[in-house]
């Protein structure tokens, strides 16, 4: 989630910590790096890389990228690829070629009608590719698979569809728990795993929005971030994807930043569904994507430290149950 296409106008490499990871990779601390804001990392955009230097909320993240990364060897997934990663005195650290290009997010308000829709065709091809690669079924973020473990949620997504009711069983954990609201959402569940035992797993990027593509004249030059890639069915994919075209205030590129204006992005569904026609075509959509969205509201609702956001959540999960979501003003 950085701008790699941003003017070099500061000094060359002097930050001791971004010297200590370039030595621990073997790279020549030369030419000029601009550092940039992140959710979870420390970030330099150099000439010819990107180095990261994580704060280590996710454990192993870099590790699991790296091995999503070495998947998609060979295929036709536009990506960026990993020199080197590994882990320091100042944290984990990875360090990746530098794209061309700019993030969707960036690039998108300047863009005219025509080059929106033809970066988010150019996205459903390069999605059609990735979720061709062949995936260990159980491929899992080191960090998710702690989560539902029982370790802390330093995410709430992407939905695990096995994992769905036990996200209700650790709700009814909390004092003060809506016991009526939880049952309720129990057997909803129950009715509607069905829709999803004949799905074959694929590897799904799991938080694709406009921060994670990088773009370049019109064409997506890379799919970015694999810290939550996973095997799971192919429309779990358009669950964030959605999401941003909904709520992209909700979604800045760093905590400080500004999210997209959704009336921008209207046009999107419509033109991934174009490109990428299977990936809309499950039977029941509607209502595989809330059972999608159920399970971040009760990870949300299970999980988040702060009282008041899993108090809001038992509004959402309410107008779930009553077949609305944010997906109601969405077309595809």
């Amino acid at each position: 989630m950085v701008n790699q296409s941003a003017p070099f106008v500061d000094d060359p490499a002097t930050d001791p910590v971004l010297l200590r990871v370039l030595a621990a990779a073997g790279l020549p601390a030369t030419g000029r790096f601009l550092p940039r804001a992140g959710w979870v990392s420390r970030v330099w955009v150099g000439d010819e890389y990107v180095v990261r230097l994580s704060n280590g909320r996710f454990r192993d993240s870099f590790r699991h990228e790296a091995s999503v990364v070495n998947l998609l060897a060979g295929s036709e997934v536009p990506h960026t690829r990993i020199l080197a990663h590994g882990d320091g005195p100042d944290g984990p650290w990875c360090i990746s070629e530098r794209l061309p290009g700019q993030t969707l997010h960036e690039a998108w308000p300047a863009a005219d009608s025509h080059t929106r829709q033809a970066m988010i065709e150019s996205l459903g091809h390069a999605l059609r590719a990735l979720h061709r690669v062949p995936v260990p079924a159980d491929l899992l973020p080191p960090w998710l698979a702690d989560a539902l473990a029982g370790k802390p949620w330093p995410a709430f997504h992407p939905p695990v569809v096995r994992a769905a009711l036990q996200q209700v069983e650790a709700a009814r954990r909390l004092p003060g728990h809506d016991s009526r609201l939880l049952a309720d959402v129990a057997g909803w569940i129950q009715e509607r795993l069905a829709l999803f035992a004949a799905d074959e797993p694929v590897l799904v990027h799991g938080d694709l929005h406009g921060s994670n593509v990088m773009v370049d004249q019109g064409r997506v030059t890379g799919l970015i971030d694999f810290a939550e890639a996973l095997a799971q069915p192919a429309d779990v994919e358009l669950d964030i994807i959605l999401r941003w075209c909904a709520k992209a205030r909700d979604l800045p590129p760093t905590p400080d930043g500004q999210g997209l204006d959704e009336a921008t992005l209207t046009e999107v569904p419509g033109w991934l569904h174009g490109a990428y026609p299977e990936l809309f075509e499950r039977e029941h959509l509607h209502e595989r994507l809330h059972f999608y969205d159920m399970y971040e509201e009760l990870a949300l609702y299970a999980h988040h430290p702060q009282p008041d956001v899993r108090e809001a959540t038992q509004d959402r999960i309410a107008r779930l149950l009553a077949g609305h979501s944010h997906l109601d003003g969405l077309v595809w």
